[in-house]
């Protein structure tokens, strides 16, 4: 027992011991290891100074550096500005001595105006007097003739201005006949060679269509179809084109009539389909001429593109080629529309390259001059002006829209295709053949014109032969002279032109005629 007290005792003081040397250890190290932290705090606080010390100074050579390039650049700035301004001073100078010098020749010659006004001033009332004098002796010499031929002045001047206004007219006529021969002379041929060579370079198929289309059938039993029961099947076809069916005792013949020449070429389509079905009844007709209604769309854009191309005619907007091929469905007295619209571009083509003018331009001018006469809705303007509206809308160049609205004199014409497609409209329409009009208004045309020349004082008597296109006017060789006669042919072909309208052209010829007629008893 009281070993294992010493040994236990032996073993706390041993315990002791070590704690103690280990404690002492410990500070020890713990000393050593805050001397070398402090020393490398030092080291780096060193280190930071350093690092800052440069940075300022790399800062301060920068500034410096950049205040040297801002001052350099402000310097310079200013040196420019002060020679701009010396510069400036210096065309000042040089402008204020132009302007003393301009100022001193403005003095010299206003010095000399008013010297040269005072000469001037001084020689008017030379004139002066002197006209002073010639009227006091004009005006002795006007009473000493009056006395000696008993007239005053005034009547005297009215039987000088009498006389020489008959002679002045006299003359005038005379010179306006001259006038006209030589231009005729020299005009004509050109005008006639350009024309002929124009239509005998043009090959035009002519057709005429009427008010009425023709639809033949192989039997008279197929009338029976068409009508139907109570007339119901052509009742229905009357309503979907709008045209009339007229089936009466002509053999093997039906007539659609209409105005519109699109809505018979449907109705004759639609006729064709159905009897060549069979099935003829009011749905089955309401479905045909819907479908035929299509082809003919389809159809006159083909007919459209179709020309544009056989002419050489590019970059047309697809509603004006639209509207030209409609022209195949349309006719004007007669003449269909479209023929006499190529007719016409292939004469401006010729005429304008015949005159060194634009050909492909007339061509199109030609080919749209009527596109007003197509417009489907009802027009409240004239024709042409409907188509240059047209032609404005889709585009096309200026002088083509002016041709256009100009060529019936609705507005002015500003451009040489303008009267161009003026004559070749008139040689398209007044050709023999191309045309035929109303016989009611061709004979009221033909009347009105014997009238209007009947109006002229001294004619007799009046005939419109060649269709209208010359007036032949018999005067009475008493009142009428032949000098005035040729006035007379001029006055009548103005009048025509001013109150009348007509195709083409009219040839006024004028007879006089003396006759000297005794009896032998």
């Amino acid at each position: 027992m009281g070993e294992t007290v010493t040994i236990l005792i032996t073993a706390i003081g041993a315990l002791a011991i070590g704690v103690f040397i280990g404690r002492l250890l410990l500070q020890k190290v713990n000393k050593k290891a805050a001397q070398e932290l402090e020393e490398k705090g030092k080291l780096i606080m060193k280190e930071a100074e350093l690092t800052a010390e440069t940075l300022k100074k790399d800062r301060i050579l920068e500034a410096k550096e950049k205040y040297l390039q801002l001052k350099s650049e402000f310097e310079e700035e200013v040196n420019r500005k002060k020679n701009q301004i010396i510069s400036n001073e210096n065309k000042l100078k040089q402008k204020e001595a132009t302007l003393n010098s301009q100022l001193e020749k403005l003095k010299r010659k206003e010095a000399e105006v008013d010297s040269t006004k005072e000469n001037v001033e001084a020689q008017l009332e030379i004139v002066r007097k002197r006209k002073e004098d010639l009227e006091k002796k004009v005006d002795e010499k006007v009473k000493a003739l009056e006395k000696v031929a008993q007239l005053s002045a005034d009547e005297a001047r009215e039987q000088l201005m009498e006389t020489l206004k008959v002679e002045a007219e006299s003359k005038a006529s005379v010179l306006i006949k001259d006038i006209i021969d030589e231009a005729k002379l020299t005009g004509a041929k050109e005008a006639k060679k350009i024309v002929i060579e124009s239509i005998q370079r043009t090959a035009t198929e002519h057709a005429v269509e009427n008010c009425v289309s023709i639809f033949n059938i192989e039997s008279d039993d197929v009338k029976g179809k068409i009508i139907g029961r109570e007339g119901r099947n052509i009742r229905a076809l009357e309503a979907a084109t709008g045209v009339e069916i007229i089936v009466d005792d002509t053999p093997e013949a039906i007539i659609i009539s209409g105005f519109d020449p699109v809505r018979r070429e449907v109705a004759r389509l639609s006729l064709h389909r159905l009897v060549t079905d069979g099935r003829i009844h009011p749905a089955r007709i309401e479905e045909i001429v819907t479908k035929t209604t299509q082809n003919i769309e389809e159809e006159i854009v083909e007919i459209g593109e179709r020309t544009v191309i056989d002419l050489g005619i590019h970059g047309l907007h697809p509603e004006l080629i639209k509207l030209v091929g409609r022209m195949r469905f349309r006719s004007s007295y007669g003449q269909n529309l479209l023929q006499h619209s190529r007719e016409v571009a292939r004469l401006c083509a010729t005429m304008a390259s015949e005159l060194g003018l634009n050909a492909k331009r007339a061509k199109r001018a030609g080919l749209l001059h009527d596109i007003g006469k197509v417009w489907p809705e009802e027009p409240e303007i004239p024709h042409a002006l409907l188509g240059m509206e047209l032609a404005q809308k889709y585009k096309e160049h200026p002088e083509i829209c002016n041709a256009i609205g100009a060529h019936h004199d609705e507005i002015e014409m500003t451009s040489m295709i303008s009267p161009l497609i003026q004559a070749c409209d008139a040689i398209s329409g007044a050709r023999p053949g191309a045309r035929r009009e109303v016989m009611e208004s061709y004979i009221k045309r033909l009347k009105d014109l014997e009238a209007l020349a009947l109006d002229f004082d001294g004619v007799n008597k009046c005939y419109a032969i060649q269709a209208g296109r010359e007036l032949r006017v018999l005067v009475d060789a008493d009142s009428v002279s032949d000098t005035t006669a040729g006035q007379l042919s001029f006055d009548i072909s103005q009048k025509i032109e001013k109150d009348m309208q007509y195709p083409g052209q009219i040839k006024v010829t004028v007879i006089r005629e003396m006759r000297a007629v005794n009896y032998a008893k």
